[in-house]
C-alpha cells in the first residue's frame, strides 16, 4: 500500500501565524515528548515513520511549499509537486499519475489518502494500515476510515452506515452528511454515524479510470500541464459522494481537526510561547508571539492573542473560527521558512518619486547557503550582523563576518554560505515600475565552488 499525505491550504483560519507561505501545519506550537516544540507535520511524519509507513509514503504539497517542507521534515521525503493549489480532487488526481507515471505502481495497487495535519493517537495509524485489507475484502471500490464521535459537532462531516461486513470490521457506507446542526448531529449519532476524517483508500486503477472518463491524461507530466484547468472541487464532492460501492472501518480514539485557534490551543502544552505576560485571574487564555515586543495580557478569559509579522489577532475562542471572513489585507508573507534558514520583513516602503524599499532581517543556518542568484531590477546593501561566511559576488569570493557591509548592484551574481549561523539586515531598492525577477543560477554551494568562483 501507498501512502499519500495532502499537504494543501493556507489556513487562514489561523491568521496571522500562518500564510501563503507557512500554512498551518507548519506552524511550531505543538510539543514533543522531548519539550521540543514541533509542528503538526512534523508530528505526523514522525508517528507515520514509527508506524512503518514512511518507506512508502509521499507528501503532495505545492511549488511554494517545498522549501518549508523539507526544511521540517528533510530532504529526503518524496514529494509529489503541485504547480499551484486547487483543492483535493485535483491533488489526489496528479498524486496517482505521480504513482502510476514515476514509480511503476500497479493498477491493482491500494492507494490511501490522509490529510498532513490530523491530531491523532499513535494507533490512529494501525487503522490506516488496515484499509487495504478492508478495501480488498469487501471488494470496495473506496474504503473510509470513520471516527467514532464524541460530542454531537456541527463542524464535521458525517458517514452514515448501512450493514455490516462478513467480519464486522467495516460497515457499508449508506449516505454522507455534510456539517449538519448540533440538533441534526444528535440524530445521526443515534444512527451511529461517523465523523468523516478525510482518510480514505482505492486501487490506484479506479482513480486513473475515473480520469480516463473525464478525458483527463493519466500521465503525471501532461496532466501538471493541464492542471490550471481542473475544477477546484474536492474529492470527496467530486468522487466519494458520486461512488456507490463503498465500506468505512470505524476508529474509536482520540482524533481532532486542528484547523481553528480554539481547537489548536486545546492542544498545547504551554499557555504561552513568546515574550510577554498573562495574569494570573486569566483564565483558558493563550498568547502565541512571534516577534520581540513584549505582549501583556490582564484580565481576560477564553482569548487567543497571536501575534506575528503578520499582524496581531485578539479573539475570544468561539468566535475564532470566523477570523478567515475578516482578512483580506494587501500584503505577502512578512516571514517565510526556507530550508536554510528564514527570511523576515521589518519594512517595505513606496516613495512619491516611485522608489520601493524593502528592509528584511535574514538568517542562515550553519553550513548552509542561499542560492547563486541575480536580481533584474534592485539593488541590495547587506549589513552582516551575526555570524561569519563565505561570499561570492560575479565569482569573486571573500570571508564575510559580523560589522561587514556589502553593496550589491542589480543584474550581479551573488550567494553566501554561513560557517557559523548567519544574520543579515538587507535593503533593497528600485523602481516600482520595474519588475523585479530573481535569476537563480545555482542551489548547492558545490555547484557554486565548482563553476562560480574565479581561481
Amino acid at each position: 500500500m501507498k501512502l499519500v499525505l495532502l499537504s494543501g491550504g493556507s489556513g487562514k483560519r489561523l491568521w496571522p501565524l500562518s500564510n501563503d507561505a507557512r500554512s498551518k501545519q507548519f506552524l511550531k506550537v505543538l510539543e514533543n515528548e522531548e519539550h521540543e516544540l514541533v509542528s503538526m507535520v512534523q508530528r505526523v511524519w514522525g508517528q507515520i515513520t514509527a508506524s512503518g509507513l514512511s518507506h512508502s509514503s509521499y507528501i503532495a504539497t505545492s511549488q511554494s511549499q517545498i522549501e518549508i517542507m523539507q526544511s521540517q521534515i528533510g530532504v529526503d521525503v518524496p514529494l509529489i509537486i503541485e504547480p499551484e493549489r486547487r483543492d483535493t480532487f485535483p491533488a489526489i488526481a496528479l498524486a496517482a499519475t505521480f504513482l502510476y507515471s514515476f514509480k511503476d505502481v500497479s493498477l491493482d495497487e491500494v492507494v490511501a489518502i490522509l490529510p498532513v495535519d490530523p491530531y491523532v493517537e499513535s494507533h490512529f495509524f494501525e487503522s490506516v494500515k488496515q484499509l487495504e485489507e478492508v478495501l480488498l475484502s469487501s471488494g470496495a471500490d473506496l474504503a473510509l476510515i470513520g471516527v467514532k464521535p464524541t460530542y454531537p459537532s456541527s463542524k464535521y462531516g458525517y458517514i452514515i452506515p448501512g450493514v455490516g461486513g462478513a467480519a464486522a470490521a467495516y460497515q457499508r457506507v449508506d449516505h454522507f452528511r455534510e456539517k449538519p446542526t448540533e440538533e441534526q448531529a444528535e440524530v445521526l449519532l443515534r444512527q451511529d454515524a461517523l465523523w468523516n476524517c478525510g482518510v480514505f483508500a482505492f486501487k490506484l486503477g479506479h482513480i486513473l479510470q475515473i480520469l480516463e472518463q473525464y478525458r483527463l491524461p493519466i500521465q503525471y507530466e501532461a496532466l501538471a500541464k493541464q492542471y490550471h484547468h481542473l475544477p477546484k472541487i474536492s474529492f470527496d464532492y467530486e468522487v466519494v459522494e458520486k461512488t456507490a460501492n463503498i465500506v468505512v472501518l470505524p476508529y474509536d480514539g482520540y482524533w481532532k481537526d486542528l484547523g481553528t485557534w480554539n481547537t489548536l490551543t486545546e492542544e498545547m502544552k504551554n499557555n504561552q510561547i513568546g515574550k510577554g505576560t498573562i495574569s494570573p485571574d486569566c483564565l483558558n487564555t493563550h498568547l502565541i508571539n512571534e516577534i520581540d515586543i513584549p505582549v501583556s495580557i490582564l484580565g481576560l478569559s477564553n482569548v487567543v492573542v497571536a501575534v506575528s509579522p503578520d499582524g496581531i489577532l485578539v479573539t475570544d475562542k468561539s468566535a475564532s473560527p470566523r477570523i478567515k471572513d475578516f482578512i483580506d489585507y494587501d500584503q505577502g508573507p512578512m516571514y517565510e521558512e526556507k530550508q536554510w534558514g528564514w527570511i523576515r520583513i521589518l519594512d517595505d516602503q513606496k516613495y512619491e518619486d516611485g522608489r520601493c524599499v524593502l528592509t528584511k532581517r535574514v538568517g542562515i543556518l550553519e553550513g548552509k547557503n542561499v542560492s547563486y542568484q541575480l536580481h533584474s531590477a534592485r539593488e541590495e546593501v547587506w549589513t552582516i550582523v551575526k555570524g561569519d561566511g563565505e561570499f561570492v559576488q560575479n565569482g569573486n569570493f571573500m570571508h564575510v563576518k559580523a560589522g561587514n557591509v556589502l553593496h550589491i548592484p542589480m543584474k550581479t551574481l551573488h550567494s553566501i554560505r554561513a560557517n557559523s549561523e548567519l544574520e543579515v539586515i538587507i535593503v533593497q531598492s528600485g523602481l516600482q515600475e520595474e519588475i523585479n525577477q530573481v535569476v537563480e543560477l545555482y542551489s548547492t554551494w558545490k555547484e557554486v565552488a565548482q563553476y562560480c568562483m574565479k581561481i
